[in-house]
């Protein structure tokens, strides 16, 4: 029993959960209607049936998890993910089940890894042999894997690793080496402690030739007592700034064979005795992978800013501050203190992360379809769809994953002191988080992969305007449209006169469409023309790939609401079926999200031409009334169609009923802390410059 004790006192008036009543009845429409247009009936029906069953499963409680220490930690993830895959094979759960169970469950676990990098490698890049052999076995969990790639001197640059495989012809085996200490591997997940198989990339060599890094299939523990095997070394990395239920590991290799079936080899290979080496057909091929983990992502940062400020929205409608004396709350005829979310400056802190969060939704969704897609086309030989799509995943994952953990930290601050609180639920999501901006391709250098792309289609387009061979009406491909548009008019200038003008889609899109056409042509001319070294325009680079991702979200989310975005086969559009309340508020968040994004970096907007500084005035006021007249009343609806179970959320100050203040001191009293009334340490350090005498009774308290 705690001895921390509340008294049974409630909160004063008015209740959150009467002011959550509140808010809720204002919504102009339904937040299951949204909800369903968001993840469709099938997603929810399966939510609900999953929930059922996993909160309340005891390895899955999460109660104690923010008083947990990283042992104690580890070995609950490690109990949660053995229960998972038990659950699944007693349930019989395809993968889309699986990955919903962990989201719901949300603790980053050792076999993470295993189950979104090390089976989906060996399943895009191994032969029938090798998925009879590696991939059927890890999918019964008798193999457990990781992907061993960043090294403790090269992460970004894989073309750098050091790690050697070098091809033995005489015993017909590759000789696995660590050669430096910085060609360790590390960051690992799950290769700390957990994994027995690791795939490893390793710089191929055969025939005194270097080939650069190849995924090799690497026994790295024994099979029987979980040891380590001779010639290998490995273990964890140490404590995070998150992340610490995973077992982020560290291996290095000592001369270690392996036999060439190691070598995943669907597309390239090694001819046996011989040691020749047949590339594959298509140097990108290995890039499907990649491409899926990218637009994964994207879907992940919706997650991430859409719980944040699901937790942070409710809770500024709850928490109350100071009375507002040109507009004074009232609850019936009692004048109240102005709950947080009536403040503008609040409102501008959340409102553009809620219509932020819907963004990434239409983008993710758009994202996934062009890359099954682009997986279809490529089985049969087509690679046209590959550059763009691989282009646009690469930008897309750098900028909604910085966006989504700023927005996560804004939700955070936002929420005052409490947001310090880990019982917010917001720090362990913020350090969870925070990861994304790093792995799967650093932030900053991935924008080098999508500018890229985007000089060579600019290049591409001018050339093909000389020669007579564009005509615009042919031209379906987004990116060259508005890059087309540009050239034909490159001092276009913004028609608005007045703020409403600014509602209109089409001159929303015409300036994101301007701005990084301009951008990409200036950083064209400052390469081609000024003649200036790829290093010295890295900075323009970034803000070229980000200024192109600006554009695909505005415009997916115009799409998006008209129901105009292709959709996958057999599949229908949601947005056909939502009624104009809904329709309304998503136009409202659409306008929020391109106006705002705007409003927050006018410079590159003014530099293009096309806006002056009279209008970015006159937008300044249209987006506050926007949100003071328009999505104040829906914020919470607006959240509240996110769908997060408090399961999910595990915040005293964000759950759905409203009751942050008694839920927060309950949590308080689980404290290991206040278990004891008492500190451990009390009688070594407090006691002697305290009470040096050890005087009894009521004799110290006429100290005071």
């Amino acid at each position: 029993m705690s001895a921390l004790r509340f008294p049974n006192l409630p909160p004063s008036e008015p209740q959150g959960s009467e002011l959550l009543k509140e808010e809720r009845a204002t919504a102009t429409f339904s937040p299951h209607e949204l909800s369903v247009f968001l993840y469709g009936n099938a997603y929810l029906e399966r939510q609900k049936r999953l929930l059922g069953l996993v909160e309340n499963e005891p390895a899955f409680n999460k109660s104690n998890r923010y008083f947990l220490s990283r042992c104690d930690r580890f070995a609950t993830a490690l109990r949660k993910d053995f229960t998972l895959v038990h659950l699944a094979k007693k349930h019989n759960w395809p993968p889309e089940e699986m990955l919903h169970a962990e989201q719901l469950i949300d603790e980053p676990g050792p076999f993470g890894l295993h189950r979104t990098m090390f089976m989906p490698t060996l399943a895009s890049q191994g032969t029938d042999e090798q998925i009879e052999k590696f991939l059927k076995p890890a999918q019964r969990y008798e193999i457990i894997g990781c992907y061993a790639q960043t090294e403790l001197g090269h992460g970004s640059n894989v073309q750098g690793i050091e790690t050697t495989a070098t091809y033995i012809p005489e015993t017909d085996e590759f000789e696995i080496h660590t050669p430096y200490l910085t060609a360790s591997k590390w960051w690992i997940g799950g290769l700390g402690k957990a994994a027995n198989h690791a795939v490893v990339m390793a710089r191929l060599i055969t025939a005194g030739k270097d080939y650069g890094p190849h995924a090799f299939v690497v026994p790295i523990r024994s099979m029987e007592d979980h040891t380590l095997l001779p010639g290998v070394m490995a273990g964890d990395i140490g404590p995070k700034m998150g992340f610490n239920t995973t077992d982020n590991g560290c291996m290095w290799f000592n001369h270690y064979r392996v036999p060439r079936i190691s070598l995943l080899a669907k597309y390239s290979s090694i001819k046996p005795g011989s040691g020749e080496y047949i590339k594959p057909p298509n140097s990108k091929l290995s890039y499907g992978t990649m491409v899926l983990i990218r637009a994964s992502l994207i879907g992940g940062a919706r997650r991430g800013i859409a719980r944040a400020v699901t937790i942070a929205t409710r809770y500024s409608a709850i928490r109350r501050q100071f009375v507002d004396k040109d507009t004074p709350k009232k609850m019936g005829k009692t004048v109240v203190e102005t709950p947080v979310l009536d403040y503008s400056t609040q409102q501008y802190r959340l409102f553009p992360i809620i219509a932020a969060a819907y963004a990434f939704s239409l983008t993710s969704n758009e994202m996934m379809r062009a890359y099954h897609i682009n997986i279809k086309n490529m089985a049969s030989g087509d690679f046209s769809l590959l550059a763009d799509v691989h282009a646009s995943s690469s930008g897309l994952k750098s900028l909604t994953t910085t966006m989504a953990t700023a927005g996560i930290e804004e939700c955070r601050r936002a929420c005052g002191g409490h947001g310090f609180s880990s019982f917010s639920g917001l720090p362990l999501l913020l350090q969870d988080y925070v990861p994304n901006v790093t792995w799967e391709g650093d932030n900053y250098i991935l924008t080098q992969q999508t500018g890229r792309y985007l000089f060579k289609s600019f290049r591409d387009l001018v050339s093909k305007r000389a020669a007579g061979k564009v005509s615009a009406s042919h031209i379906n491909n987004p990116t060259l449209a508005y890059l087309n548009t540009y050239l034909d008019n490159p001092n276009l200038k913004c028609p608005a006169t007045s703020g409403a003008a600014f509602h209109n889609p089409e001159l929303q899109l015409a300036a994101f469409g301007h701005r990084a056409a301009s951008l990409i042509a200036r950083t064209v001319h400052a390469l081609d023309v000024e003649k200036r070294t790829w290093n010295s325009v890295l900075v323009d680079v970034y803000n070229v790939s980000v200024a192109h991702c600006q554009f695909i979200l505005v415009q997916n989310f115009i799409l998006g609401i008209r129901g105009e975005l292709p959709q996958p086969d057999g599949t229908v559009d949601p947005a056909k079926n939502l009624s104009g309340g809904a329709k309304e508020v998503l136009k409202d968040l659409s306008d929020l999200f391109a106006l705002h994004t705007i409003h927050k970096q006018p410079s590159e907007f003014l530099m293009s031409g096309y806006l002056d500084t009279n209008q970015v005035v006159m937008l300044g006021q249209v987006i506050m009334d926007l949100m003071e007249k328009k999505i104040r009343r829906n914020a919470v609806a607006l959240v509240d169609a996110f769908a997060f179970p408090d399961y999910v959320l595990n915040s005293a100050i964000g759950a759905f009923d409203g009751h942050a203040y008694e839920r927060y001191s309950e949590m308080a009293t689980r404290e290991p802390l206040n278990q004891t009334e008492v500190v451990a340490g009390y009688d070594q350090y407090i006691r002697p410059l305290t009470n040096p005498k050890g005087l009894k009774g009521r004799t110290m308290q006429s100290r005071l």
